[in-house]
């Protein structure tokens, strides 16, 4: 019997790297496959099936919503038993949100799901999307004894492979716009795309992909600063509906010792609003017991963040809140990995 020709399903939501300069006009122009098969003939070098679609009409970054990430999973679940791999052009600006929010959508997930995009459009001279698609696309298709390589979500981008939803958007001009600052890469691409396979997150467990669809968007992010007026804190937790807050303190967790904010605080918790804490430095994990200023938001009743982006934990909060889970059933699992989003010591 011959074997299955592997196959490669592209899905282009819209963003920079989807964009063509027309040549008489000077305009940009939203992407098609017979676009990108001009501008990049390598696609025919590559000895297995690629096939695409697109979001009609395709979406900015800016605009990529809870809702456009179900139709993302609905894509890779009604295909997820024709293709091997899929590859997902998207805007930079939210990539990072999208990715985690995946992560925890594609439940059981044994394929991989690469998300690029690109800071120049695909085709101008200079771009980075070639490079950033022709490798995703390889990495998609990649298998060791006929199972992939790679079977989560990730993000690639100039040349390194990424958990997504340990990834964060971090320069807006730079080809290098990404970084995963508490977890090592993947895999690094240079002459060879060399692997690390034990950093790989891997379901075992044997069963289906399961997808998952609704979120529940009451969700606020509090950012902490010097000079914060109490009005302003007060103001965000008095939001109606709002059912949990990710709370971005200082360095490894740490608050100002003002009494009416750890008030504000407890009496939020009290009344059902689960409070995540997030560090705001790109590296590092939250130690409420470190300080006494972590100490005091640990006894307020604030759950710990780890080493949790903000994209991972604002989607992971809508994704539990989106199940109808009671407030401690949503603190129990924010204190539990689902998809390697958390380093628990």
């Amino acid at each position: 019997m011959k074997p299955q020709l592997t196959s490669v399903l592209i899905i282009y939501t819209g963003g920079t790297i989807g964009m063509i300069e027309n040549t008489e006009t000077g305009a940009l122009e939203n992407f098609n496959f017979e676009h990108l098969q001009k501008h990049l003939p390598e696609l025919k070098k590559f000895d297995f099936k690629i096939e695409s679609c697109q979001f009609d009409p395709p979406r900015d970054s800016s605009d990529m919503e809870p809702e456009a990430w179900a139709d993302l999973v609905r894509i890779i679940y009604q295909n997820y038993s024709k293709y091997d791999g899929f590859v997902i052009l998207h805007g930079t600006d939210t990539m990072a949100f999208t990715a985690s929010a995946l992560s925890f959508m594609l439940e059981n997930l044994n394929k991989p799901v690469i998300l690029t995009g690109s800071q120049l459009p695909i085709g101008v001279l200079r771009t980075d999307g070639k490079e950033n698609l022709m490798t995703s696309i390889e990495i998609a298709a990649a298998k060791y004894k006929e199972k992939p390589l790679v079977s989560e979500v990730c993000i690639f981008f100039e040349n390194h492979l990424m958990r997504g939803n340990r990834t964060t958007k971090i320069n807006a001009e730079n080809f290098n716009a990404f970084r995963s600052y508490n977890y090592p890469t993947l895999a690094e691409a240079g002459i060879h795309i060399k692997y690390e396979p034990s950093l790989i997150h891997r379901c075992t467990n044997g069963k289906p992909l399961t997808p998952h669809l609704f979120f529940d968007t009451n969700v606020v992010i509090l950012k902490l600063f010097p000079g914060i007026q109490e009005s302003m804190v007060a103001a965000t937790l008095a939001i109606p509906g709002l059912k949990a807050v990710v709370l971005e303190t200082y360095g490894s967790g740490n608050a100002p010792r003002s009494q009416w904010l750890v008030q504000h605080l407890t009496d939020a918790n009290k009344k059902g609003i689960v409070i995540v804490n997030v560090t705001q430095c790109g590296a590092g994990t939250v130690e409420m017991d470190h300080y006494e200023t972590g100490r005091q938001l640990l006894q307020s009743g604030i759950l710990s963040g780890y080493d949790s982006t903000t994209e991972s934990a604002v989607t992971k909060l809508m994704f539990l809140l989106g199940h109808g889970l009671t407030p401690d059933e949503v603190r129990k699992m924010m204190q539990i990995s689902i998809a390697g989003e958390i380093t628990i010591k």
